[in-house]
């Protein structure tokens, strides 16, 4: 019998991890975060990192686990991850997986084989610093050329994935789309239920809004300086996460604060726009082999009642 594994995805904003965390208090869960960007220390405001009280008594893993200047990955999130599961089962806790990095979830809950895939130091740091000086199209033009299938379903402004991309291609001589395409083939080993919020666009971008004011009200700025004061590189990858990335041109004396934070709001809609693509596309593989589920949650600006019976339901299949 597969292990059983809840999954609460979305875009950024929608109420994750309110929800997940109502859930785990429901059916006796843990929480292990999917988020590409919570787990760096030092960096709360601008990943909008759970607080102690927002956490309320769940345990939560991989959230301020990784310096902001170390490498993390969809291998390295799925290797940790795997560890945690099994503390949480042999606890006999219900294991839930929170965040909206859905490459992250799918590495997890399809035990994609990344190989030796992952790493070659100086191929990346020479493909970030040809961004940094000629731009993130000049970079997906390098990337269509090696590997015009990529190139096509990876968007421009998207750099960590494109840089992965060229990466691959270079290591390995064949396409990562290719690639990809084949792990989501295989068979996953867990029982493993997606459910994944939305709401309507207008609405989830003026939530986006409204948190983008309020982290700059929290000391968003104050703490991008910081982690350059502690030596952390702009061009480090946790840097280049959204909400870092957009103030350090204020920060460095080349653009208006206003400017910056009116960007940080466009490119915080644009990502949150490619994540609710990229889960109707990608997040669950129907097979006869594959017992994962997906079910679409309309949710409120509030987590109601209601919401989490119906989920409940679902997960005990009452």
């Amino acid at each position: 019998m597969k292990p059983r594994l809840v999954v609460i995805a979305g875009p950024t904003a929608v109420g994750k991890t309110r929800l997940a965390v109502e859930l785990a208090k429901r059916i006796d869960g843990e929480i292990i975060s999917a988020d590409s960007m919570q787990v760096y220390k030092h960096m709360d405001i601008g990943t909008a990192k759970p607080t102690a009280e927002e956490m309320g008594g769940i345990p939560h893993y991989l959230i301020d686990e990784v310096e902001p200047w170390e490498e993390y990955s969809a291998a390295i999130f799925a290797q940790k991850a795997k560890l945690y599961l099994e503390r949480i089962y042999a606890r006999g806790k219900a294991a839930i997986i929170a965040g909206g990095t859905g490459f992250y979830v799918n590495a997890l809950v399809y035990d994609n084989d990344f190989g030796t895939a992952d790493a070659d130091a100086g191929i990346r740091a020479e493909l970030y610093a040809y961004a940094q000086i000629h731009g993130a199209l000049a970079l997906h033009d390098m990337l269509r050329q090696a590997d015009p299938c990529s190139a096509e379903r990876i968007h421009p402004n998207n750099v960590k994935r494109v840089v992965r991309a060229i990466e691959f291609h270079r290591l390995f001589g064949e396409s990562i789309s290719r690639h990809n395409d084949l792990e989501r083939g295989r068979v996953s080993p867990y029982d493993a239920e997606f459910f994944i919020l939305f709401m309507p666009r207008e609405k989830l971008y003026r939530r986006i809004e409204q948190r983008v004011d309020n982290m700059v009200r929290d000391g968003l700025v104050g703490e991008v300086q910081k982690l350059l004061d502690m030596g952390v590189s702009p061009d480090a990858v946790s840097m280049r996460g959204q909400g870092y990335k957009e103030i350090v041109p204020y920060l460095q004396g080349r653009a208006a604060l206003e400017e910056c934070v009116q960007t940080l709001k466009r490119n915080t809609r644009r990502f949150a726009k490619r994540q609710i693509t990229w889960f109707k596309h990608q997040s669950v593989k129907p097979s006869a082999e594959n017992s994962v589920t997906e079910k679409w949650i309309d949710v409120d600006e509030d987590v109601k009642l209601c919401i989490i019976e119906d989920i409940i339901r679902m997960v005990r299949k009452v």
